[in-house]
């Protein structure tokens, strides 16, 4: 290598280092602010903020999605199947596993270091402006996620974007995000979860959920309960919104494991699309995958079908990391970001039908806020053993009263404890393969933070 070229090559590296800083900087400067998990039923200091920057959020069509499990793979699907018709997409999800900028992708790709910097200096006069107005009203600043909600917009418009699909923070009616005038939005399955913010029955959990159905939109359903079907069919009624239901108007028609993944076919709007690999994994894939083409199907053609060769393209490019993803193999470890009992129990499932382990053993960790013994409940037929431990966030249950609860639900002689991450891996994996010489797992779940670390120690982020 000649001097010049190495010269250049540290000068980029540098320069890379620098804007990490940078944006790292800017990311503790927004986590001062109350936490996303921590919502005020308001819309006004984001809908102030946009007013002062000119409203990027009507600069795009956007596909809104809420629902309690599946909302980012399914809108990762969206954003894939838009981009490869040729539009310019951004793609607003939540949390994060590795590093923020992964919010606000634009065409697929984290938005830059650089860039994330520069989008933040653009909002942060107007921030300020309306932080102070409302503290002088008595009321609060904007929070991290309100934060980050005007980012995204700010970021599309001046991409610009043609689609942006948008994941609600939390519930739908006053999340941050609902300023956007959604011509679709997605409702995937309503479960228990966040009752302290969104409501304590299903019903009421709807209606919030509900909430994000604009004047005249298109609503892409999933299968709901009774109860849940009934609250959104009659605020979409309300609004005069279409109801595109599932196993109603479009359904799941074939699914197949498949190397890799499964083969679908999937009716939609237009028809059927038949042989369509998906390479994800469980059934509830499958699903999110006919939501999300059923979605593109209302936004791009009012219904009509969709190229097959376009569809099966994008299809088979997706990926949705850290939702049964594999990270590491002899022995296998499999990470999911399941964190209520719903999730688990469609974990469980796809685990059973996608994987042939001899003995699986779980590492779990759940945040204080969730329902540990429902989710172990789900896991424990498919555990032979579980460790249980914690994410590196104040927000985790202690590892030894989490292993309480799952003595109860396991067994003493199943449960192991291992406060430290790295620690409760490493004896995951022993006790996997301590009885077997072939076939044994690891399964690390409970909860995004958790998955997300798992991540970043076994080299995956």
């Amino acid at each position: 290598m000649s001097r010049e070229h190495g010269g250049a090559d540290h000068l980029k590296d540098e320069t890379a280092r620098a804007a990490r800083q940078a944006a790292d900087q800017v990311y503790r400067t927004i986590l001062d602010r109350a936490p996303e998990h921590d919502i005020d039923p308001t819309l006004d200091r984001v809908r102030d903020v946009l007013e002062l920057l000119g409203d990027p959020q009507r600069a795009f069509r956007t596909v809104h999605l809420t629902g309690t499990n599946g909302k980012t793979s399914t809108a990762r699907m969206v954003e894939r199947l838009l981009r490869e018709h040729g539009l310019r997409t951004g793609r607003f999800t939540s949390p994060h596993l590795t590093r923020v900028n992964e919010r606000i992708s634009i065409d697929g790709e984290p938005i830059s270091d650089e860039r994330f910097v520069e989008v933040w200096q653009d909002v942060a006069p107007y921030v300020r402006m309306v932080d102070e107005r409302h503290l002088a009203q008595g009321g609060e600043r904007l929070s991290f996620f309100e934060v980050f909600t005007v980012m995204a917009y700010a970021a599309f418009a001046d991409a610009p974007v043609e689609v942006a699909v948008v994941e609600v923070g939390l519930g739908g009616r006053w999340d941050a995000t609902n300023l956007v005038d959604a011509e679709v939005a997605v409702i995937t399955p309503v479960a228990m979860d966040h009752e302290r913010y969104l409501g304590d029955t299903l019903v009421e959990i709807a209606s919030e959920k509900s909430g994000i159905v604009k004047d005249g939109a298109t609503l892409v359903l999933a299968q709901q309960t009774d109860d849940v079907e009934g609250v959104v069919l009659a605020a979409a009624a309300e609004r005069g919104a279409r109801v595109v239901r599932e196993d109603v108007d479009i359904s799941v028609v074939d699914r197949q494991v498949a190397v890799g993944g499964q083969l679908v076919a999937l009716r939609g709007l237009g028809g059927v699309y038949t042989d369509v690999f998906l390479p994800l994994y469980g059934e509830y894939q499958a699903h999110n995958a006919l939501l999300a083409l059923v979605a593109t199907e209302a936004l791009l053609t009012g219904g009509a079908a969709l190229d097959g060769s376009v569809v099966e393209a994008a299809f088979a490019d997706v990926t949705s990391p850290g939702r049964l993803e594999v990270v590491r193999s002899s022995p296998t470890v499999l990470v999911d970001a399941a964190h209520n009992p719903a999730g688990a129990e469609a974990l469980a499932d796809a685990v059973a039908e996608a994987f042939d382990f001899t003995r699986l053993v779980g590492v779990v960790g759940v945040m204080a806020d969730k329902d540990p013994e429902g989710i172990l409940a789900a896991l424990e037929p498919l555990l032979a053993e579980v460790v249980v431990t914690q994410a590196s966030t104040s927000r985790a249950l202690d590892a030894d009263d989490l292993a309480e609860i799952a003595i109860d639900v396991f067994g003493e002689d199943r449960v192991h404890v291992a406060a430290r991450l790295p620690d409760a891996i490493d004896l995951a994996v022993q006790r996997a393969e301590s009885e077997v010489e072939h076939g044994a797992g690891v399964l690390v779940t409970g909860s995004v933070l958790l998955v997300a670390e798992v991540r970043v120690l076994l080299g995956r982020a």
